[in-house]
Protein backbone atom coordinates (compact mmCIF):
# COMPACT_ATOMS: atom_id res chain seq x y z
CA UNK A 1 0.00 0.00 0.00
CA UNK A 2 2.77 2.43 1.01
CA UNK A 3 4.83 1.65 -2.09
CA UNK A 4 1.79 2.30 -4.30
CA UNK A 5 1.17 5.66 -2.59
CA UNK A 6 4.78 6.77 -3.07
CA UNK A 7 4.70 5.60 -6.70
CA UNK A 8 1.63 7.80 -7.22
CA UNK A 9 3.44 10.76 -5.65
CA UNK A 10 6.41 10.09 -7.94
CA UNK A 11 4.12 10.07 -11.01
CA UNK A 12 2.52 13.34 -9.90
CA UNK A 13 5.95 14.91 -9.35
CA UNK A 14 7.08 13.84 -12.83
CA UNK A 15 3.87 15.21 -14.36
CA UNK A 16 4.30 18.55 -12.57
CA UNK A 17 7.92 18.72 -13.72
CA UNK A 18 6.83 18.12 -17.33
CA UNK A 19 4.11 20.76 -16.98
CA UNK A 20 6.59 23.30 -15.56
CA UNK A 21 9.09 22.63 -18.37
CA UNK A 22 6.47 22.85 -21.12
CA UNK A 23 4.84 25.93 -19.53
CA UNK A 24 8.21 27.73 -19.59
CA UNK A 25 8.50 27.07 -23.33
CA UNK A 26 4.88 28.09 -23.93
CA UNK A 27 5.41 31.27 -21.90
CA UNK A 28 8.34 32.30 -24.11
CA UNK A 29 6.26 31.68 -27.24
CA UNK A 30 3.28 33.72 -26.02
CA UNK A 31 5.19 36.67 -24.57
CA UNK A 32 4.78 38.74 -27.76
CA UNK A 33 0.99 38.39 -27.79
CA UNK A 34 0.90 39.02 -24.03
CA UNK A 35 2.70 42.32 -24.63
CA UNK A 36 0.10 43.24 -27.24
CA UNK A 37 -2.67 42.10 -24.88
CA UNK A 38 -1.28 44.34 -22.15
CA UNK A 39 -1.05 47.39 -24.42
CA UNK A 40 -4.55 46.89 -25.83
CA UNK A 41 -6.25 46.33 -22.49
CA UNK A 42 -4.32 49.05 -20.69
CA UNK A 43 -5.45 51.56 -23.32
CA UNK A 44 -9.08 50.39 -23.02
CA UNK A 45 -9.12 50.31 -19.20
CA UNK A 46 -7.52 53.74 -18.76
CA UNK A 47 -10.35 55.73 -20.35
CA UNK A 48 -12.67 55.66 -17.31
CA UNK A 49 -13.24 57.98 -14.37
CA UNK A 50 -10.68 57.35 -11.61
CA UNK A 51 -13.36 56.05 -9.22
CA UNK A 52 -14.49 53.47 -11.83
CA UNK A 53 -11.10 52.25 -13.06
CA UNK A 54 -10.59 49.34 -10.64
CA UNK A 55 -14.24 48.12 -10.79
CA UNK A 56 -14.06 48.22 -14.59
CA UNK A 57 -10.73 46.36 -14.67
CA UNK A 58 -12.23 43.74 -12.34
CA UNK A 59 -15.25 43.39 -14.65
CA UNK A 60 -12.96 42.94 -17.68
CA UNK A 61 -10.78 40.48 -15.73
CA UNK A 62 -13.82 38.33 -14.91
CA UNK A 63 -14.81 38.49 -18.57
CA UNK A 64 -11.27 37.43 -19.52
CA UNK A 65 -11.40 34.40 -17.21
CA UNK A 66 -14.79 33.44 -18.66
CA UNK A 67 -13.36 33.83 -22.17
CA UNK A 68 -10.58 31.38 -21.39
CA UNK A 69 -12.94 28.91 -19.70
CA UNK A 70 -14.90 28.89 -22.97
CA UNK A 71 -11.91 28.95 -25.32
CA UNK A 72 -9.65 26.27 -23.81
CA UNK A 73 -11.99 23.24 -24.13
CA UNK A 74 -13.19 24.38 -27.57
CA UNK A 75 -9.64 24.78 -28.90
CA UNK A 76 -8.57 21.44 -27.42
CA UNK A 77 -11.52 19.69 -29.08
CA UNK A 78 -10.89 21.43 -32.39
CA UNK A 79 -7.18 20.57 -32.34
CA UNK A 80 -8.11 16.88 -31.95
CA UNK A 81 -11.16 16.53 -34.19
CA UNK A 82 -11.42 19.58 -36.48
CA UNK A 83 -7.94 21.17 -36.79
CA UNK A 84 -8.84 22.75 -40.15
CA UNK A 85 -11.37 25.01 -38.41
CA UNK A 86 -8.70 26.72 -36.29
CA UNK A 87 -7.34 28.85 -39.13
CA UNK A 88 -10.76 30.28 -40.17
CA UNK A 89 -11.46 31.11 -36.50
CA UNK A 90 -8.13 32.94 -36.25
CA UNK A 91 -8.85 34.84 -39.48
CA UNK A 92 -12.27 35.95 -38.18
CA UNK A 93 -10.54 37.27 -35.07
CA UNK A 94 -8.01 39.04 -37.29
CA UNK A 95 -10.85 40.72 -39.19
CA UNK A 96 -12.35 42.01 -35.93
CA UNK A 97 -9.01 43.32 -34.64
CA UNK A 98 -8.17 45.00 -37.96
CA UNK A 99 -11.59 46.67 -38.02
CA UNK A 100 -11.19 47.92 -34.43
CA UNK A 101 -7.64 49.07 -35.14
CA UNK A 102 -8.66 50.95 -38.30
CA UNK A 103 -11.49 52.57 -36.34
CA UNK A 104 -8.98 53.62 -33.69
CA UNK A 105 -6.71 55.23 -36.29
CA UNK A 106 -9.69 56.99 -37.86
CA UNK A 107 -10.77 58.20 -34.42
CA UNK A 108 -7.35 59.75 -33.80
CA UNK A 109 -7.47 61.62 -37.12
CA UNK A 110 -11.18 62.51 -37.09
CA UNK A 111 -12.53 62.41 -33.50
CA UNK A 112 -16.23 61.53 -33.22
CA UNK A 113 -18.10 64.64 -32.11
CA UNK A 114 -21.75 65.42 -31.42
CA UNK A 115 -23.80 68.31 -32.81
CA UNK A 116 -22.26 70.67 -30.22
CA UNK A 117 -18.71 69.76 -31.16
CA UNK A 118 -18.07 67.70 -28.01
CA UNK A 119 -16.31 64.37 -28.32
CA UNK A 120 -18.86 61.56 -28.23
CA UNK A 121 -18.71 59.36 -25.12
CA UNK A 122 -19.26 55.61 -25.11
CA UNK A 123 -21.03 54.15 -22.08
CA UNK A 124 -19.12 52.14 -19.50
CA UNK A 125 -20.99 48.94 -20.39
CA UNK A 126 -20.16 49.36 -24.06
CA UNK A 127 -16.47 49.92 -23.28
CA UNK A 128 -16.36 46.83 -21.05
CA UNK A 129 -18.12 44.80 -23.75
CA UNK A 130 -15.62 45.97 -26.40
CA UNK A 131 -12.69 45.19 -24.10
CA UNK A 132 -13.99 41.67 -23.33
CA UNK A 133 -14.57 40.94 -27.04
CA UNK A 134 -11.05 42.12 -27.88
CA UNK A 135 -9.70 40.01 -25.02
CA UNK A 136 -11.59 37.01 -26.46
CA UNK A 137 -9.76 37.32 -29.78
CA UNK A 138 -6.35 37.80 -28.13
CA UNK A 139 -7.08 34.91 -25.75
CA UNK A 140 -7.70 32.58 -28.70
CA UNK A 141 -4.30 33.57 -30.07
CA UNK A 142 -2.61 32.99 -26.68
CA UNK A 143 -4.30 29.61 -26.16
CA UNK A 144 -3.45 28.40 -29.68
CA UNK A 145 0.20 29.44 -29.38
CA UNK A 146 0.46 27.70 -26.01
CA UNK A 147 -1.29 24.64 -27.44
CA UNK A 148 1.08 24.49 -30.41
CA UNK A 149 4.06 24.11 -28.05
CA UNK A 150 2.57 20.99 -26.38
CA UNK A 151 0.81 19.38 -29.36
CA UNK A 152 3.04 16.27 -29.09
CA UNK A 153 2.42 15.83 -25.35
CA UNK A 154 -0.37 13.82 -23.76
CA UNK A 155 -3.77 15.37 -23.14
CA UNK A 156 -3.18 15.91 -19.41
CA UNK A 157 -0.04 17.97 -20.00
CA UNK A 158 -1.80 19.93 -22.76
CA UNK A 159 -4.71 20.82 -20.48
CA UNK A 160 -2.41 21.70 -17.57
CA UNK A 161 0.02 23.83 -19.59
CA UNK A 162 -2.64 25.75 -21.54
CA UNK A 163 -4.69 26.36 -18.38
CA UNK A 164 -1.60 27.54 -16.48
CA UNK A 165 -0.60 29.95 -19.27
CA UNK A 166 -4.19 31.27 -19.44
CA UNK A 167 -4.32 31.92 -15.68
CA UNK A 168 -0.88 33.57 -15.57
CA UNK A 169 -1.71 35.68 -18.64
CA UNK A 170 -4.97 36.96 -17.17
CA UNK A 171 -3.61 37.72 -13.69
CA UNK A 172 -0.38 39.17 -15.07
CA UNK A 173 -1.93 41.39 -17.74
CA UNK A 174 -4.78 42.82 -15.65
CA UNK A 175 -2.62 43.07 -12.54
CA UNK A 176 -0.19 45.30 -14.46
CA UNK A 177 -3.11 47.25 -15.98
CA UNK A 178 -4.52 47.90 -12.49
CA UNK A 179 -1.10 49.08 -11.32
CA UNK A 180 -0.67 51.42 -14.30
CA UNK A 181 -4.06 53.14 -14.01
CA UNK A 182 -3.53 53.77 -10.29
CA UNK A 183 -0.03 55.15 -10.73
CA UNK A 184 -1.19 58.62 -9.75
CA UNK A 185 -2.59 57.34 -6.43
CA UNK A 186 0.74 55.62 -5.74
CA UNK A 187 2.52 58.89 -6.53
CA UNK A 188 0.26 60.91 -4.19
CA UNK A 189 0.81 58.34 -1.41
CA UNK A 190 4.61 58.55 -1.81
CA UNK A 191 4.56 62.37 -1.85
CA UNK A 192 2.10 62.69 1.05
CA UNK A 193 3.44 64.53 4.11
CA UNK A 194 6.87 64.92 2.49
CA UNK A 195 8.91 68.07 2.18
CA UNK A 196 8.63 69.60 -1.28
CA UNK A 197 12.42 69.56 -1.54
CA UNK A 198 12.71 65.85 -0.71
CA UNK A 199 13.45 63.17 -3.30
CA UNK A 200 10.35 61.13 -2.36
CA UNK A 201 8.02 64.11 -2.90
CA UNK A 202 9.55 64.87 -6.29
CA UNK A 203 9.43 61.19 -7.28
CA UNK A 204 5.80 60.88 -6.17
CA UNK A 205 4.73 63.95 -8.13
CA UNK A 206 6.69 62.65 -11.14
CA UNK A 207 4.53 59.50 -11.07
CA UNK A 208 1.40 61.66 -10.88
CA UNK A 209 2.47 63.72 -13.91
CA UNK A 210 3.57 60.57 -15.74
CA UNK A 211 0.12 58.92 -15.75
CA UNK A 212 -1.65 61.10 -18.38
CA UNK A 213 1.39 60.83 -20.67
CA UNK A 214 1.44 57.07 -20.17
CA UNK A 215 -2.28 56.80 -20.94
CA UNK A 216 -1.84 58.71 -24.21
CA UNK A 217 1.07 56.48 -25.19
CA UNK A 218 -0.89 53.32 -24.32
CA UNK A 219 -3.91 54.48 -26.32
CA UNK A 220 -1.71 54.74 -29.43
CA UNK A 221 0.29 51.57 -28.72
CA UNK A 222 -2.91 49.63 -28.03
CA UNK A 223 -4.37 50.48 -31.45
CA UNK A 224 -1.17 49.54 -33.27
CA UNK A 225 -0.89 46.35 -31.19
CA UNK A 226 -4.34 45.28 -32.41
CA UNK A 227 -3.33 45.96 -35.99
CA UNK A 228 -0.05 44.06 -35.64
CA UNK A 229 -1.75 41.02 -34.10
CA UNK A 230 -4.32 41.06 -36.92
CA UNK A 231 -1.61 41.53 -39.55
CA UNK A 232 0.39 38.67 -38.04
CA UNK A 233 -2.64 36.38 -38.27
CA UNK A 234 -3.16 37.27 -41.95
CA UNK A 235 0.54 36.99 -42.88
CA UNK A 236 0.98 33.59 -41.17
CA UNK A 237 -2.21 32.02 -42.47
CA UNK A 238 -2.68 33.50 -45.97
CA UNK A 239 0.19 32.59 -48.28
CA UNK A 240 -0.68 35.32 -50.81
CA UNK A 241 -0.02 38.15 -48.33
CA UNK A 242 3.26 36.60 -47.21
CA UNK A 243 4.46 36.31 -50.82
CA UNK A 244 3.63 39.86 -51.94
CA UNK A 245 5.13 41.50 -48.83
CA UNK A 246 8.13 39.27 -48.17
CA UNK A 247 10.59 41.97 -49.34
CA UNK A 248 9.59 44.52 -46.67
CA UNK A 249 10.12 44.34 -42.87
CA UNK A 250 7.69 41.95 -41.16
CA UNK A 251 6.11 44.49 -38.80
CA UNK A 252 5.56 46.96 -41.64
CA UNK A 253 3.95 44.26 -43.78
CA UNK A 254 1.65 43.20 -40.95
CA UNK A 255 0.63 46.81 -40.32
CA UNK A 256 -0.06 47.50 -44.02
CA UNK A 257 -2.20 44.37 -44.46
CA UNK A 258 -4.19 45.02 -41.26
CA UNK A 259 -4.81 48.68 -42.18
CA UNK A 260 -5.94 47.79 -45.70
CA UNK A 261 -8.31 45.06 -44.53
CA UNK A 262 -9.52 47.12 -41.57
CA UNK A 263 -10.11 50.14 -43.80
CA UNK A 264 -12.13 48.09 -46.31
CA UNK A 265 -14.19 46.57 -43.49
CA UNK A 266 -14.78 49.98 -41.94
CA UNK A 267 -16.04 51.40 -45.24
CA UNK A 268 -18.32 48.40 -45.83
CA UNK A 269 -19.70 47.99 -42.31
CA UNK A 270 -20.06 51.68 -41.48
CA UNK A 271 -21.49 52.31 -44.93
CA UNK A 272 -24.17 49.66 -44.38
CA UNK A 273 -24.94 51.12 -40.95
CA UNK A 274 -25.38 54.59 -42.46
CA UNK A 275 -27.69 53.27 -45.21
CA UNK A 276 -29.78 51.35 -42.65
CA UNK A 277 -30.13 54.49 -40.49
CA UNK A 278 -31.28 56.51 -43.52
CA UNK A 279 -33.83 53.85 -44.46
CA UNK A 280 -35.15 53.61 -40.89
CA UNK A 281 -35.60 57.40 -40.74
Amino acid sequence: MASGFFALLDDIAMLMDDVATQAKVAGKQTVGVLGDDLAVNASKASSFKPSRELPVIWAITKGSFLNKIIIIPIMLLLSFYFPKLITPILLLGGLYLSYEGAHGIWGFIFPHVDSKGNKKQISEKQKIKQAVITDFILSIEIVLIALSTVKDSNIYIQIAVVSLIAIIATIGVYGIVAFLVRLDDIGFYIAKNRSKDSFLYKFGMFLVSLLPILIKILSVVGVFAMLLVAGGIFMHNIKFFHEILHDIPTLMGELIIALLIGGILMILIDGVKTVVKLIVR
